[in-house]
């Protein structure tokens, strides 16, 4: 999904940050410059999502104007007229630095990077996590799979580094893990998570995630492939019973992950 500002963004060292004195410019939190910045407000997604949440086409194809970045600075941010009180330390520091002037990796997965440096050093492990996982996105529509792996790895184990996952979260591990063709843990975690029984439509996903496991199927897959089929009702049944399966679990959960 498209980051939202996110826990780093809170505590805005100026109430001024966002104004500019050119029409039309924001001014970065970090450090200050100033620049044009494209409004984004995205539309609903009107394909499914994959397993690990990346959202249907068109939204699918708008990961270049997720994020804003700072031409001066290089921050990076949903919104970089916001920004965590620390983040001006993390953008000056030294691995900052050398993230963004990494050529071998492609520029938007960079503007990735740097968010998620950000986040992480700020504390917001999760969300450096998912800005992780956006950067691995950008690697798998480039086709770099070494990439992707790498990168599923890292936001893994962000997630792991931060408070406790609840089940939706943890099917984004094991997806992730899948991809990254980790299979012994993404078969335990898939496996222990199947044993505390979570909701239907969660249920419904680790069902299919362990199937794709134990096939070493490493590919890309939608959550509407984890819905079961609704049987065909037999030709004696009344035409009123002859209804599709209510699976209206998985539904709700779709529609309670669009709004986040």
């Amino acid at each position: 999904m498209p980051p939202s500002a996110g826990p780093s963004s809170a505590g805005s060292p100026s109430a001024n940050a966002r104004s500019g004195d050119a029409a039309g410019a924001l001014r970065c939190a970090v450090c200050g410059g100033e620049s044009r910045q494209p409004p984004f407000r995205p539309g609903p997604p009107e394909q499914a999502p994959d397993l690990d949440l990346r959202p249907g086409e068109p939204l699918r194809g708008t990961m270049a104007r997720w994020l804003q970045q700072c031409p001066h600075c290089a921050y990076a941010a949903p919104d970089i007229g916001r920004a965590h009180p620390a983040a001006a330390d993390a953008v000056a520091a030294a691995p900052f630095r050398a993230l963004i002037a990494d050529t071998s990796h492609p520029p938007l997965a960079r503007r990735f990077l740097a968010w998620a440096h950000v986040l992480e050093e700020t504390g917001a492990l999760h969300a450096g996590a998912e800005a992780t996982l956006h950067a691995a996105w950008v690697a798998d529509d480039m086709n770099r799979p070494d990439l992707a792996v790498a990168w599923r790895r890292d936001a893994v184990a962000l997630w792991r580094s931060g408070p406790p996952l609840d089940a939706e979260q943890t099917v984004r591990v094991i997806d992730a893990l899948r991809r990254a063709e980790e299979w012994t843990d993404a078969a335990t975690t898939a496996e222990a998570l199947a044993a505390h029984h979570p909701p239907e439509a969660v249920a419904q996903v680790v069902a299919l995630e362990r199937r794709l496991i134990a096939a070493q199927d490493t590919g890309r897959h939608t959550l509407a492939s984890a819905a079961p089929p609704a049987p065909r009702p037999h030709a004696a049944q009344p035409r009123a019973s002859r209804r599709p399966a209510n699976n209206g679990g998985l539904i709700n959960w779709l529609r309670k992950l669009f709004k986040k």
